[in-house]
């Protein structure tokens, strides 16, 4: 899905990201715009892989959802198209000397999309509502760092915090709701979890579940409106679907699965149709353990099955290359990396006498190691729709029983995997993927303090040590000693192994040729998404 802005899970994630700009595929090179004259009009269409679970960000855990709230909300901040803080809904803001506080100055003539003006007094709201106890959100713990928080004037918003906080102005990049419509009615229950009223740059129009979403260009949005008029999320939860109405001209934008890149898409016709890039994903992908189930307890058999991987037979295999191992939760192109960590090359006989070490041994020859009577096996679960996610497994669950371990591979579809596995810690094993933003905190991931219900450290990892490191990391704000700090973070979780970190795939996004003004940055190829056009004589869609 078009990833407009940093999603609500990115900006919580808060990975450093110095990408090398992302650059057009070499033979696939995008025409020129100097000929191409801007014009309104056109639909847009792309596919998603699950439905959306809830058009109100304060509720959404999901990709699917975070997408949608992207094009319809706003921030007070957001990450430009080189990952620098930049002005939204604010014009602009003061941080005092001591970093304690941040004095937001709000744009004027800002209208929700059913016309009510937008203040500080839905910024305050919004801010409420992130730190009520009864709100269920995963978000709340930035907003709880907030000591005192006025809006002294209907543009005038400031916030105080008792001690330094670093990620403080990123923080303010989530999405303001609006005050007249939820006031007075819990959270939970309000309509606008499946018809969203922003200030964004499109105004929410149809959910048909199952089938699609629509959002259309809002015409009073402040920073002008969107060249294109509307855009289509059509629910198709097969990659291979995905990829057959793109090239029958049914979508628009899609991101390619390797062998799609490599192999399907190498010729003139597909060119002269598409263009295609390929740069380093925002994200890695990673195997992680139930630190509540009793055989992940034993951090021997978590590494130990780290050893039975082999991350770069996957790479090959399942990416073809266009990807790198990941070692931890930081992309290697980044500041914050440490690349001198524990790794974990393929090397089974040093997995099986971990194993051996941890009391795991094939008693009764049948080839999978038991202790006090008990086999060494556990299910693996991922979400449907993802081809690499369950090429991964298969490639795991091999390798696994090569050293002795029992693997079932289970593959739900995306709403339930969320709502009946994940949330409610129904699970022995899990291959997920997180994305990340321009900071590195990654508190609400790693911390002990959330690993509640719809929380984000649903493993269940917990180490003092760690805690006070994310603690002191997101109370400095002297680059070089963060960089210590995060370096021991992921010192730790390299050898605790609370995940296998597996890789960092390589974003393969490919986009109709018809669509023009699309710059490639840092921050990948969507961040002017509003700029895209269609020229008048390409337009495919009646008006």
């Amino acid at each position: 899905m078009i990833r407009k802005s940093v999603s609500v899970l990115l900006v919580l994630l808060m990975m450093v990201l110095l990408l090398s700009g992302c650059q057009p595929d070499e033979g696939f090179v995008p025409e020129s715009d100097a000929d191409a004259k801007p014009a309104y009009g056109d639909t847009f269409i792309e596919a998603s892989i699950g439905e959306p679970s809830n058009l109100l960000p304060i509720l959404a855990t999901d990709s699917a959802s975070s997408e949608i709230n992207g094009l319809v909300y706003n921030g007070l901040v957001r990450y430009d198209k080189n990952l620098k803080l930049e002005g939204e809904l604010a014009e602009s803001w003061d941080i005092s000397p001591d970093n304690l506080t941040i004095t937001f100055h709000l744009r004027k003539g800002v209208k929700w999309h059913d016309g009510a003006p937008f203040t500080s007094a839905d910024v305050m709201f919004t801010y409420r509502l992130y730190i009520d106890p009864d709100t269920p959100t995963a978000y709340a713990e930035s907003y709880k760092q907030v000591k005192h928080a006025e809006a002294p004037d209907d543009y005038t918003f400031r916030v105080t915090y008792d001690k330094p906080y670093a990620p403080a102005l990123g923080s303010w990049a989530m999405r303001i709701l609006p005050k007249h419509l939820l006031d007075g009615v819990p959270i939970t229950k309000s309509p606008l979890s499946r018809h969203p009223i922003g200030t964004g740059p499109f105004v929410f129009t149809e959910w048909q579940s199952g089938e699609k979403v629509v959002v259309e260009a809002n015409p009073d949005y402040f920073e002008g409106r969107p060249f294109l008029k509307r855009v289509v999320y059509r629910v198709i939860p097969d990659q291979t679907t995905q990829f057959l109405l793109l090239r029958n001209g049914d979508l628009d934008y899609m991101d390619l699965s390797p062998i799609q890149y490599q192999t399907q898409t190498d010729t003139l016709a597909f060119e002269r149709r598409f263009n295609k890039y390929r740069y380093l994903a925002f994200s890695y992908t990673y195997l992680g353990y139930n630190l509540e189930r009793p055989l992940f307890k034993d951090r021997r058999v978590r590494q130990a099955l780290s050893y039975a991987i082999n991350k770069q037979e996957i790479i090959e295999g399942v990416l073809l290359g266009l990807g790198q191992a990941a070692t931890g939760p930081y992309k290697p192109d980044t500041w914050v990396y440490n690349p001198n960590v524990k790794r974990y090359p393929y090397d089974p006989d040093k997995a099986r006498a971990l194993l051996a070490e941890a009391g795991w041994h094939d008693s009764d020859g049948d080839g999978i190691l038991d202790k006090d009577g008990r086999p060494l096996q556990f299910t693996i679960i991922t979400n449907q729709g993802n081809d690499l996610r369950i090429k991964t497994g298969e490639i795991m669950q091999q390798r696994f029983r090569e050293v002795g371990v029992s693997v079932k591979l289970r593959v739900i579809e995306w709403a339930a995997f969320l709502k009946d596995f994940i949330h409610a810690g129904n699970f022995d094993a899990c291959i997920l993927g997180w994305a990340g933003g321009p900071e590195p905190d990654q508190y609400n991931i790693w911390h002990s303090s959330k690993t509640g219900t719809r929380e984000l450290n649903f493993i269940h990892f917990r180490n003092a040590e760690v805690d006070r490191l994310l603690e002191e990391g997101r109370r400095t704000f002297d680059q070089e000693k963060r960089k210590k700090i995060y370096d021991r973070f992921q010192e730790i979780l390299a050898e605790e192994q609370p995940y296998t970190f597996l890789y960092v795939a390589e974003s393969l996004p490919v986009v109709a040729r018809r669509l023009h003004g699309i710059e490639p940055a840092p921050a990948g190829i969507t961040h002017n998404f509003i700029r895209w056009y269609v020229p008048e004589e390409e337009q495919k869609y009646a008006r």
